[in-house]
């Protein structure tokens, strides 16, 4: 298990590095992440961020920079290999033996979900929820192992099998759009910057209570924006926001492709443009690097569009490029599923 080892290591590492003036130099693979990291970094050192907004982390090549960045790392922050099993395997080849690694999704009291793989969603659950190997009551008790092999296999079975460069058979890697998450990453973060750095540790604490204040904050703002269109129907481009759906109360219809690399095929196209007619979906929602076309090839002309930025793709890194994600997804849900004059 990654998190034993990586407290293993953080023990072993922290007298070496009590005196230590130099700030931790810490990698963080997207955005979203980069952004919490440098909430509990703030006022110490910068976060080296891996996959530059705009870029999937999906199918990423390292460039030569950041190939150096991993092997100068005291910490190597990820969502995990259900992300990016890429990633994992360069930080494997890359990172030095005392490197901290820090793989989010296998952290205690992370709301775990499984990937849904139909195109179709039945009020925000699709039919395989009800073999899924977890506790619909307590989603925290997942077993890290079911991550440790995701990419592995690529979905089977239906039209967009093994194009999208994670696994759709175990953990959904999108944990981060649940703000709940991030809190408990926040803290999970500052305590190993701690113990790598323990002459800062107050300072990391008291930049993660900062954090989590913000956090907490862009929660309530989200909350707040989509009280009125709570079970609206609409459709998202790719199933990457579960844990948002869960968290909000906004239960998507249905997915046009199984992950953001993969082009549906045509049986998906035909399933969700049913979908839409049959739940009479106010909006479709495309993402901010992806062809219109694709859209246009489920949805008719009476059917809004909209867009979501699961990634924060057009929002500057840093501290509040998180925050400001989770209030913007709620923005653009509301603008393109709320009452219009």
């Amino acid at each position: 298990m990654r998190w034993a080892m990586a407290g293993m290591l953080l023990a072993g590492g922290a007298a070496g590095s009590a005196g230590a003036q130099t700030a931790p130099r810490v990698v963080a693979d997207i955005p979203p992440v980069q952004s919490l990291a440098a909430m509990a970094m703030a006022g110490v050192g910068e976060v080296e961020l891996i996959v530059p907004p705009g870029a999937s982390p999906h199918g990423f090549t390292l460039r030569p920079s950041q190939a150096g960045a991993l092997e100068r790392a005291d910490l190597v922050i990820s969502i995990g290999p259900a992300l990016a099993p890429w990633l994992d395997e360069a930080a494997d080849a890359l990172a030095r033996p005392e490197a901290v690694r820090l793989d989010l999704l296998d952290l205690p009291g992370t709301h775990a979900l499984p990937f849904r793989e139909a195109a179709v969603f039945a009020g925000g659950h699709d039919h395989d929820d009800d073999h899924a190997a977890h506790d619909e009551d307590g989603h925290d008790d997942h077993d890290p192992a079911d991550a440790a092999h995701a990419g592995e296999h690529e979905g089977e079975g239906h039209d967009d099998a093994g194009h999208d460069g994670h696994d759709h058979h175990g953990l959904d890697p999108h944990a981060w759009l649940n703000p709940d998450n991030a809190l408990v990453w926040l803290d999970a973060i500052a305590d190993a910057l701690a113990r790598i750095d323990p002459a800062r540790a107050e300072t990391y604490a008291a930049n993660a209570a900062a954090g989590r204040a913000r956090i907490e904050a862009a929660a309530r703002t989200a909350e707040e924006l989509l009280e009125p269109v709570h079970h609206r129907p609409y459709v998202v481009f790719h199933d990457a926001y579960r844990h948002f759906e869960e968290r909000f109360d906004m239960p998507a219809s249905a997915a046009v492709s199984l992950g953001d690399a993969a082009s549906p095929g045509a049986r998906r196209v035909a399933e969700v443009r049913e979908a839409i007619e049959t739940t009479r979906a106010l909006c479709v929602f495309a993402e901010p690097q992806m062809p219109a076309r694709l859209i246009d090839s489920v949805a008719g002309d009476e059917v809004r569009r909209g867009v979501l930025d699961p990634l924060g793709a057009t929002l500057t890194p840093g501290p509040e490029l998180y925050p400001a994600l989770i209030e913007a997804m709620a923005k653009s849900l509301l603008e393109c599923l709320g009452d219009r004059a």
